[in-house]
């Protein structure tokens, strides 16, 4: 497996460890991980902490070429609001677990030249498939159903 994908999973872990909805991400620049992160919405009262927005933020704030370099790794498919941030950064490439549980909105970033690669890792289906049995209420809310 990817290592990079491995650090997003060890990421969505951790979240659901704390009591939260197991997204994991982390953002790449030139081989190295910058930032990470995992959905905190739950553990911060956060309307907007999804996994990739989390792994944005603890990446701190960078110059525009950074991001016009690097590579998004995440667990799931990202949803419409990460999928805003990612093109409003310019991030070219993006590496999804699983999107069996969620298709977010990869056709858009494709559309507007976004790489998309999508792994089905077992582990990430797995994560998500297991939460979503036990906890289906905050899945709804996270996803906006």
């Amino acid at each position: 497996m990817d290592a990079f994908l491995e650090a997003a999973i060890d990421e969505a872990r951790q979240g659901l460890a704390e009591g939260g909805i197991p997204i994991g991400s982390v953002l790449v620049h030139n081989g190295k991980i910058i930032g990470r992160g995992h959905n905190r919405r739950v553990q911060k009262g956060s309307p907007i902490l999804h996994g990739e927005m989390d792994a944005l933020e603890n990446a701190g704030r960078l110059p525009a070429s950074v991001y016009k370099e690097s590579v998004l790794y995440t667990t799931l498919s990202p949803c419409p609001m990460c999928t805003g941030a990612i093109l409003l950064y310019g991030i070219p490439r993006v590496v999804v677990g699983e999107n069996q549980t969620f298709m977010g909105e990869e056709d858009l970033l494709r559309t507007r030249g976004v790489s998309v690669a999508v792994v089905q890792d077992p582990s990430c289906i797995a994560l998500m498939q297991g939460f979503i049995a036990t906890k289906p209420e905050l899945w709804n809310e996270d996803i906006g159903v």
